[in-house]
């Protein structure tokens, strides 16, 4: 039995979970916590020593140990090569509800059929677990920097869902809780007040390439430790205790019957409950 996991779906080739924030995904030496992988390779019965499918107990993808959400195991060989191949081939559709801080705008990204588009390369900079942009590219597809790099190329496509403001009583309470300089309730007030919801659908899959990607635009996502402003972090985790990112749907093809396949999952009650405190 599954103690972290929801199971969203399960047959005898796939398994479909609803992973919490807060969990790693995958093992490694520098995660001295229980993993989703180690929950998985209890559930599968694995004996010690064996790392089963992929050596990573049959997890087809990952998520940020930040991000809530749909995350798909394989439970065979085939079902595990197949899934591996339709995420190398981009058929896999992964979508995201993310909010983020400010207005977003029309036209911040390249427009691509009804969505929204960021490309770039990303690569890791500056500290140890940190990603950036390095080579960001223009409407026109002119570079708009010209920094080399060993960066991977990177495609975000989004829509928007829906433009917030904090209710009146709400921030100020929040505001009047903190203690503020003079300049950062003036900053505050400027920057802490609009939000977007926005819909994600990731192209690729890099490293914390939704995080980035929306903090290139200059909207990065609520209650981000890594890549939200310093001086509002403190400020969202009064009232947004997590990131705002989940996978809330993904869609493939079954490895074994070939037909489609989708699942979803519902936003989280915690996020939920930040949102309440926004109206549209």
């Amino acid at each position: 039995m599954l103690k972290k996991l929801k199971v969203v779906f399960e047959d005898n080739w796939i398994l479909v979970v609803d992973k919490p924030a807060g969990l790693v995904v995958n093992r490694s030496e520098t995660v001295k916590e229980a993993t989703l992988q180690d929950e998985l390779s209890e559930y599968f019965g694995l004996a010690e020593g064996d790392l089963g499918l992929g050596d990573r107990a049959g997890i087809a993808h990952r998520l940020d140990r930040e991000t809530s959400g749909l995350l798909v195991v394989a439970k065979t060989k085939q079902a595990f090569e197949s899934l591996q191949a339709q995420f190398k081939e981009r058929e896999v559709v992964k979508k995201y509800i993310a909010l983020v801080h400010g207005k977003v705008g029309s036209s911040e990204g390249v427009i691509s059929g009804t969505l929204l588009r960021i490309e770039s390369k990303i690569a890791r900079v500056g500290h140890f677990g940190k990603f950036g942009i390095v080579d960001r590219r223009s409407s026109e597809g002119r570079p708009s920097f010209t920094k080399v790099s060993e960066g991977k190329e990177a495609v975000t496509d989004y829509v928007v869902r829906g433009v917030y403001s904090f209710r009146e009583e709400k921030f100020k309470k929040i505001i009047d809780g903190m203690r503020n300089t003079k300049a950062r309730f003036n900053y505050l007030k400027k920057n802490a007040r609009e939000y977007t919801q926005v819909g994600v659908y990731p192209k690729t899959g890099r490293t914390h390439q939704i995080r980035v990607h929306l903090k290139s635009i200059g909207h990065p996502v609520v209650s981000d430790l890594i890549y939200g402003p310093n001086k509002l972090i403190n400020f969202d985790l009064l009232w947004c205790p997590r990131l705002f990112l989940h996978a809330s749907s993904i869609e493939f093809t079954h490895p074994k019957t070939k037909k489609k396949v989708q699942f979803s999952s519902e936003l989280p009650a915690d996020l939920e409950k930040a949102l309440l405190l926004l109206e549209k």
